[in-house]
Formats: C-alpha cells, structure tokens, sequence
C-alpha cells in the first residue's frame, strides 16, 4: 500500500509539474502582452480596436474550436510542439489578418476555416502520432484562414496594430488552453479524460462537417 501511495503521489506530481511548464509560457505571455496593449492605446478606436479584435476569435464557435484544438494537439505531440504548434499558428495568422485587411482574402477563407474543425478534431481523434514540423506545417496552413476571416471583419474605424493585437491576444490565451486540456488528457494514454478527448475531437470534426455543408 505504502509504495502505491508512493508512486501514485508521484505520477501526480509528474502530471501536474508538467501542466506547469504548458501553460506558464502561454499565461505569462497573455499576462504581459493584454495590459502592454492596453495601456499603450489610450485612443477610442486604438481602445475599440482592440476590443474587436480581442472578441472575434472567443465569440465564433468556430474559431474558439479551432484555436483550442492546436493547444491540445500541441500537448499531445509534446515536448516543444507545445510551444511551437501554437507559435506558428499565431504568427501565421497575424500575417493573413494583415492580407484581410488589404482586401486580399479569399472567397474560401470560410471554407478554410470550416476545413480546419474538421481537421484539427481528426488529429485529436484518431491521435496520428504528428511530427512536430507537420504539425507546424498543418496549422500554419489554416492559421491563414483564420486571420483572413479576422482581417477582413475589421470595424473602419478600429486601428489595425489595436485590431491585430487583439485577436493575437484572445488567440493566444485559447491556445493556452488547449495545452493545459491536451496536458491533462494524455497522460497516462487511455485513461478516461484521453477517452473524453477523443469523444470531444470526433464531436468537433462533425461541427466542422455541419459547417461545411451548412446544416
């Protein structure tokens, strides 16, 4: 009993030492990024900006799904990919944001984006053992998608650094997330919280699947 004790209380600290080194990243991030933004733009639009840009990811479901699911895939790969994955999604994303701004997105953006549920809920599914390069080459992809769709959403009078920051921001922190969820998922492989995540992943493919064909 005295050794099982043991070695459970071990495992549990193993667990919870590294959902700590997930998400600290990520939080420290958002801790030092929202109130730098913040504080920076005193202005109405530069303040509005941000606002926008700061509610657009977290109040579409799709985008929510999606932005969710890199952190937890992000965990589940491990290792750097909880960093990277992430970090590659919200760069790429600024990028495309900028091209929607400029009037550059295209009319498929919201199949793209559609596409990515479904993509991103697969990978959590049916665990595909992802690289941490593919994983950043796949994100990435969609990642434009995602930022095209917030560019060109941007209110006229909103500042485009405001905007940007914004939904870098809310980004970010559904990111942050995903990554403490995919922590707490995998480890150990196929206990219930990893038989949950992979209900939850088939669940988000087949929104994606609904948004895609408009049901």
């Amino acid at each position: 009993m005295g050794l099982g004790c043991m070695e459970g209380d071990r495992c549990r600290a193993l667990e919870e030492n590294v959902m700590r080194r997930s998400v600290l990243p990520w939080l420290s991030a958002a801790f030092v990024l929202v109130p730098t933004v913040v504080l920076a733009h005193t202005g109405h639009s530069d303040t509005s900006g941000f606002m926008h840009g700061f509610r657009h990811p977290i109040t579409g479901i799709d985008h929510m799904l999606a932005m969710t699911a890199v952190g937890v895939l992000a965990a589940q790969i491990g290792g750097s990919a909880r960093w990277l994955v992430p970090l590659a999604f919200v760069s790429v994303m600024a990028i495309g944001g900028i091209f929607g701004m400029a009037g550059v997105s295209p009319s498929f953006a919201e199949l793209g984006v559609a596409m990515s549920v479904i993509v991103f809920g697969m990978a959590i599914a049916v665990p595909l053992q992802l690289k941490t390069v593919a994983a950043v080459i796949v994100v990435g992809f969609f990642a434009l998608f995602h930022g095209y769709v917030h560019g060109a959403e941007m209110p006229v009078t909103a500042s485009m650094l405001s905007y940007v920051a914004g939904f870098v921001s809310a980004t970010a922190l559904l990111h942050m997330t995903g990554v403490a969820l995919g922590a707490k998922f995998d480890l150990p492989r196929m206990n219930r919280p990893y038989r949950v995540a992979r209900v939850a992943g088939g669940a988000m493919a087949l929104f994606g699947v609904a948004l895609l064909t408009g049901f």
